[in-house]
């Protein structure tokens, strides 16, 4: 691993993507991983993230069980060269540093996109998410031009590509992930998944499926577990089953650099 920890920024304008649940699941996993992960809630006012992180900590002390898991701070009031002055110092020695953004424009938020080593960016598969990146003719669902958000992260790619050699720092990897796919009818899946094909082309990011809306998702944060602490979540029925490979499947095709040795999945499993 390099030096500078590898930065993994959850980035979407729009609220209720999942971002913070897909952060969090992420972050887990690269710690069952033995990877050192830090993250950051730029979300100051409803701080999901940390909030999560909290949940867990006091489940793991009370449970008596170590869980794997990541340090977490919220970061508020702010400019950007402070915001990075604090990465430095909390995340020094870090393999991972976690960007959990909030889902509206905001100058942390857009700093943040673009010094991502890897960009997610959740939507929910509907065209009123994809619109984020590009907009689309009402008829034809083909694409008429790019959003603000994407010309700003094609700039901050061309950017790191003048910059990456001098800096040695591998080129950003932007990946869009697909949420809620289960939960949208199949001509309109097509459409999008269409127009996700021609602007991926034209901007470079690649699509990844992510989790559908399924309520353990939900249930899960109030204890902080995550669908990776099997030994801690009870019997799982079928929909649990399928949810933990979604999220293996996710974390594969986010293709982060591998760190440490793999940890027994769920304490006491």
């Amino acid at each position: 691993m390099p030096s500078r920890p590898h930065r993994i920024v959850f980035a979407n304008e729009k609220g209720g993507t999942g971002k913070s649940t897909t952060a969090v699941h992420v972050a887990v996993a690269l710690a069952y991983r033995g990877a050192r992960v830090v993250a950051f809630d730029l979300d100051h006012r409803q701080r999901t993230m940390c909030r999560y992180f909290e949940n867990r900590s006091e489940t793991a002390d009370r449970r008596k069980v170590g869980l794997p898991t990541a340090l977490c701070h919220v970061v508020e009031g702010v400019e950007a060269e402070e915001m990075e002055a604090i990465i430095a110092q909390e995340a020094a020695g870090a393999d991972f540093v976690v960007i959990d953004t909030p889902g509206r424009d905001d100058p942390l938020a857009r700093h943040s996109a673009t010094t991502a080593d890897t960009l997610v960016t959740p939507m929910n598969d509907s065209f009123v998410d994809f619109d984020l990146i590009g907009q689309v003719e009402g008829e034809s669902f083909k694409v008429k031009k790019l959003s603000f958000y994407a010309e700003l992260i094609w700039e901050a790619r061309l950017k790191r590509s003048r910059t990456s050699i001098e800096q040695n720092r591998a080129q950003m990897d932007w990946v869009v992930v697909r949420n809620r796919t289960g939960y949208t009818e199949a001509r309109n899946m097509a459409r999008i998944e269409q127009a996700l094909d021609e602007m991926s082309k034209r901007v470079g990011f690649r699509v990844a499926k992510g989790l559908s809306e399924r309520v353990i998702y939900r249930e899960l944060f109030p204890s902080g577990l995550t669908l990776l602490d099997k030994g801690q979540l009870g019997d799982l029925g079928t929909s649990h089953l399928v949810a933990r490979q979604e999220l293996r499947s996710l974390v594969l095709g986010l293709r982060l650099p591998d760190v440490g040795s793999p940890a027994k999945e769920a304490a006491g499993s």
